[in-house]
């Protein structure tokens, strides 16, 4: 037996330890009654000890589980259609309520897809006779599965640049300020990729030029444009996933009469990325989208213009951490060497320029676009301040496309790297210095001849082993596809590859599953498909069922 002093003192700390429980855990009215019996008769030093330690952990388990609670995602059906012109009719700017996202999106899309696949992209055939193979080959596919890592990092992106977009047409309004619109913009681009420095981020500048200015324009600060009925404005960002850039845009208009500029636009877009492909050569792409595109007129105020491609401007391929690769997609007609082709393994982003006016773009009004230039010289600074910038530079944005808007935020262009201390002051001396020397590169705004009007629309490919993979395609996992009369008789499902078919065998009496994948099935059959086995499918496959709806199915049993 203890002494009766420590048997004292522990029956004092039991009886402190007894009512901390009764205050702050819910426990049973007989359990807290027993525990207080036991206390009143003192009890040996062991049995007090044990106690003790048994109330300390129900306290440990109550505070773990208060922390681990987080809000249920609601699951609903899209609604809201977008306040501008430009996009397909079926178009939603909340289309990501469908995987449970709030609206206005507020989940990363990280914790959004936890534990489950990102959406797939379109997936298209290549064209070539001499590439068909390539669907079926097991060598082939079995190279495709090898890469699956990277697709995810990619569809992450993409599925990032698919909520900001759809945000951001929600925020296209006559009466915004451009300044407001792509900060917004740039914010939640931040937020849904959980901005990390050079690990993920935003690509480059918000990209919104007005009416004869064709790319390339941002505001800076102290720009108080305003964005009007009258305008057309092309809008552009981009995601990055460790170096893996998303690169997509479309046209904003609200006044109908720029409607055949616009479908002229994003029919030749579409054409190229129809065309593109393992082994074509990038001049037969600039050929298809400059048939297409050169095929429609604008009337506007009694005038009849014909849509001219910008001839100097190009799509481009895509390399980790740089934006313009090596390789550019013409839009016209004999716009590069016949010999440069496409080859498996490239990303590339596919982008038309139209336009009312001239078809060439010069370089015009105040740059707000820089970049560092990707095989940059070695030059000794002499400037202090350029020093300063350039590490700044460096460690911020490495190659990537910056602004001077994002040197003048108090991070400096990411939290991540530079906290609330990263804000350039008094640099453009320093910026030009930079520029002088050819380590950093201006990028001045495009403009074509002034009271002309130009559109854009552009998506990001991924030459695949097995097919291409549209990855950013604009608002086509829920429209229908403006495809080719020979490519109509198909039903899309670009971001399904499995769908679960359940059939009885009668004699046997048990359920079995057929997976599905693989080979096309005509529109008609497909429906057929679906109609007859969508109400045996389980409650759980009942949404893959649903989400058949790109331009074409692949099924094989």
């Amino acid at each position: 037996m203890p002494p009766k002093d420590e048997e004292t003192t522990n029956g004092d700390d039991l009886l402190n330890n007894k009512n901390n429980e009764v205050e702050n855990e819910d426990e049973d009215d007989n359990n807290d009654s027993d525990d207080g019996e036991e206390e009143e008769e003192g009890g040996g030093a062991d049995e007090a000890s044990k106690k003790k330690k048994r109330k300390k952990k129900k306290k440990k388990k109550k505070k773990g589980t208060s922390t681990a609670a987080a809000p249920a995602m609601v699951v609903q059906e899209p609604s809201q259609k977008p306040p501008h012109l430009g996009l397909k009719d079926t178009a939603f700017t909340d289309f990501a309520v469908k995987y449970g996202q709030t609206d206005p999106p507020t989940i990363p899309v990280e914790q959004l897809f936890k534990g489950k696949q990102y959406p797939k992209g379109e997936i298209q055939p290549y064209q070539l006779e001499s590439q068909t193979y390539r669907e079926t080959s097991a060598e082939v596919r079995a190279r495709d599965r090898l890469q699956e890592d990277l697709y995810g990092k990619i569809r992450w992106g993409a599925e990032v640049h698919r909520q900001v977009r759809n945000y951001a047409q929600s925020l296209c309004k006559p009466g915004i300020k451009l300044h407001d619109l792509c900060t917004q913009l740039e914010n939640k681009n931040r937020e849904l990729v959980q901005e990390h420095g050079l690990d993920r981020g935003i690509a480059f500048p918000t990209g919104c030029s007005l009416n004869h200015v064709a790319a390339h324009y941002t505001p800076n600060n102290g720009d108080d444009t305003v964005l009007s009925y009258d305008d057309v404005m092309k809008l552009d960002f981009g995601v990055q996933i460790e170096g893996r850039i998303i690169d997509s845009a479309w046209t904003v208009h609200f006044n109908p009469r720029y409607d055949p500029l616009v479908e002229a636009v994003r029919e030749a877009t579409d054409a190229g990325i129809r065309t593109s492909g393992i082994d074509v050569r990038l001049c037969d792409i600039g050929e298809a989208i400059q048939e297409v595109m050169e095929s429609y007129e604008c009337e506007l105020d009694g005038t009849t213009y014909p849509v001219k491609a910008i001839r100097n401007l190009n799509g481009h391929s895509i390399a980790p951490y740089q934006i313009h690769a090596e390789k550019s997609v013409p839009i016209v007609k004999n716009g590069c060497e016949e010999s440069i082709k496409m080859e498996e393994g490239e990303a590339y982003a596919i982008e038309t320029f139209g336009s009312t006016g001239r078809g060439y773009v010069v370089e015009d009004m105040e740059c707000s676009h820089y970049m560092k230039r990707f095989h940059a010289p070695h030059v000794p600074l002499r400037m202090q301040s350029s020093k300063k910038l350039l590490a700044h530079i460096n460690k911020t944005f490495g190659t990537l496309a910056f602004c001077r808007r994002w040197l003048e935020r108090d991070d400096g262009g990411s939290f991540t790297v530079n906290g609330n201390n990263g804000k350039q002051e008094k640099y453009m001396g320093a910026l030009k210095n930079l520029c002088d020397v050819g380590i950093i590169v201006p990028i001045p705004p495009l403009c074509d001849a002034k009271g002309c009007f130009t559109a854009q629309y552009e998506h990001t490919i991924l030459m695949r082993p097995t097919c291409k993979e549209v990855i950013a395609q604009n608002n086509r996992e829920d429209t229908e596809a403006a495809s080719s009369s020979s490519m109509a008789s198909f039903l899309p499902a670009s971001d399904i590859e499995e769908v679960y078919l359940k059939k009885k065998d009668a004699d046997a009496g048990f359920v079995k599953w057929a997976q599905v994948e693989a080979n096309f099935v005509k529109k008609s059959d497909a429906e057929d498909i679906i109609s007859r086995y969508k109400e045996e499918v389980e409650a759980t496959m009942e949404s893959k069922i649903s989400a058949v709806h790109t331009e074409r199915i692949r099924v094989e049993v």
